[in-house]
């Protein structure tokens, strides 16, 4: 890096701000405590600052009163405009959210790089690095006899160790290189949960780009459609949105992430690992919370251009009324004064020929007979069960629906419940589905992929919807009832 450069982000970077700020270990300390160490992804205000309040007394007993003037609110004020808390109001609610940026992850990152290590593991890394080496080098070849070649060595590597594990003939790993592995799993695990913010950062940064782009657009409307969609496909394509992607769909694997709890459950019994990091222990939620996250800021690209998209249409209707109304004042004013002026021109003088037969045919209007006289009114009784023949969906039946399923997995597809537990309202039921609301599960939705629902209806006849991919995840605060 040139000297330039160095002093550039000495002054601008966030992060090196944060690092050279007076109150820097109250910062780190606190958001690192609230947002890494807790991975909460959003807080209100009033929760925030009395956590810090809380934090603020019991230094100022420590150190002194004078340590920390400010209150909790003044201080985070402070560390929203520096940049470190993003401020934002959620939807459909009026008090202001805080979250960390992905400054306050790399400080931190940083920071605890600092402190002495008692073990440090270079096995791991080694086999992580050849590893990746071999995967780079095996993917990347293109003859097929160089694959077969490959795979054969690989296949005989591992039928000489299935021999040996026959005959009792197998090594197992040692405290120290379970230790190793189990280190680097918990770097890699944690270091995964800042890059999703900073996924969710850069996602962010591109809708306000949008948003700008939009309220100071002055071309056509099919230009700003083309830079925006344009761009949005470029994010999508480009190596970090596929490869976000493809981490997206590992979290909504079934297969997958029950293979995954299954190891890590297995790993935290092991005693060469000891204390186990409370922070890995239901990882694999805290990854789908994350890139859900996420996948709502994109959503939010969509919803943009649907609101730029009727605001446009609008202004171009009224624009018509406008014209037309502008004519037609011209047209009085020329009405009653001298129209020798006025000339008309026309584009063609063809005429445009139209056959007899495409013409309909004159078809008269059927007569009907109206009676006037005034209806008596009813001496019997009225039947009024039609009134009551109404479908209602109960939502607590189809919430229990999902818990009962939730009991015996982590998460759970909508095509699994319906598979359970059969739709009896039909579509009315299946949009209850959708709409659920409770605290002990997630509902989350993923656009890219559509499933087809069928169903009976009342007739006896079969009904088919199509639905984007919906699954109920189990929140982690219930996962322990």
């Amino acid at each position: 890096m040139e000297y330039d450069e160095i002093d550039w982000l000495r002054r601008q970077d966030q992060a090196w701000r944060l690092l050279r700020a007076d109150h820097a270990p109250l910062v780190l300390r606190f958001l690192g405590q609230v947002f890494v160490d807790d991975n909460i992804r959003s807080i209100s205000g009033d929760q925030l600052a009395q956590r810090l309040d809380d934090t603020l007394f019991a230094l100022n007993e420590q150190y002194g009163e004078a340590t920390f003037p400010k209150n909790a609110r003044a201080y985070l004020g402070d560390w929203a405009d520096a940049g470190w808390l993003r401020r934002y109001y959620p939807p459909d609610s009026d008090e202001v959210h805080f979250d960390a940026t992905p400054a306050v992850e790399r400080a931190l990152a940083w920071v605890r790089t600092l402190q002495a290590r008692e073990f440090i593991g270079t096995e791991s890394r080694l086999n992580i690095a050849v590893d990746l080496l071999r995967q780079m080098a095996f993917g990347a070849e293109t003859d097929p006899d160089a694959r077969l070649e490959e795979l054969q060595r690989r296949r005989g590597e591992i039928d000489a160790e299935i021999a040996r594990v026959r005959v009792g003939d197998f090594t197992v790993l040692d405290d120290a290189a379970q230790r190793d592995r189990y280190q680097q799993f918990v770097a890699t695990a944690r270091s995964l949960l800042g890059d999703l913010r900073e996924v969710e950062e850069n996602v962010r940064a591109l809708d306000r780009r949008v948003r700008e782009r939009i309220a100071a657009w002055q071309g056509s409307k099919g230009e700003l459609l083309d830079e925006i969609v344009g761009g949005r496909h470029a994010i999508s394509g480009s190596d970090q949105g596929r490869s976000f992607d493809a981490f997206y769909d590992f979290l909504l694997s079934m297969r997958r992430q029950e293979e995954f709890t299954d190891l890590l459950e297995r790993v935290q019994t092991l005693d060469a690992v000891g204390q186990v990091d409370q922070r890995i222990i239901r990882v694999q939620h805290d990854w789908l919370n994350a890139a859900g996250r996420t996948q709502s800021t994109v959503r939010l690209l969509s919803e943009q251009l649907r609101r730029f998209l009727d605001d446009q249409a609008w202004l171009e209707n009224r624009r018509v009324m406008d014209v037309l109304r502008s004519i037609e004042a011209h047209a009085l004013i020329l009405r009653d004064g001298d129209t020798s002026a006025v000339k008309t021109s026309i584009d063609d003088t063809k005429v445009d020929v139209v056959l007899p037969m495409e013409r309909p045919l004159y078809r008269p209007r059927a007569g009907h007979a109206v009676d006037s006289v005034t209806a008596e009114e009813p001496t019997g009784q009225v039947d009024m069960s039609a009134l009551f023949e109404q479908v209602y969906v109960d939502p607590a039946r189809l919430i229990a629906a999902v818990r009962d399923l939730l009991r015996e997995q982590s998460q759970v597809p909508l095509r699994d419940v319906m598979s359970r537990h059969p739709l009896k309202e039909g579509l009315a039921e299946l949009v209850a589905y959708l709409s659920l609301d409770d605290g002990s599960f997630t509902v989350t939705f993923d656009e890219a992929r559509r499933e087809w629902i069928t169903w009976t209806d009342a007739a006896g006849g079969r009904r088919t919807a199509t639905a984007p991919t919906v699954t109920f995840v189990r929140d982690r605060e219930d996962s322990g009832r």
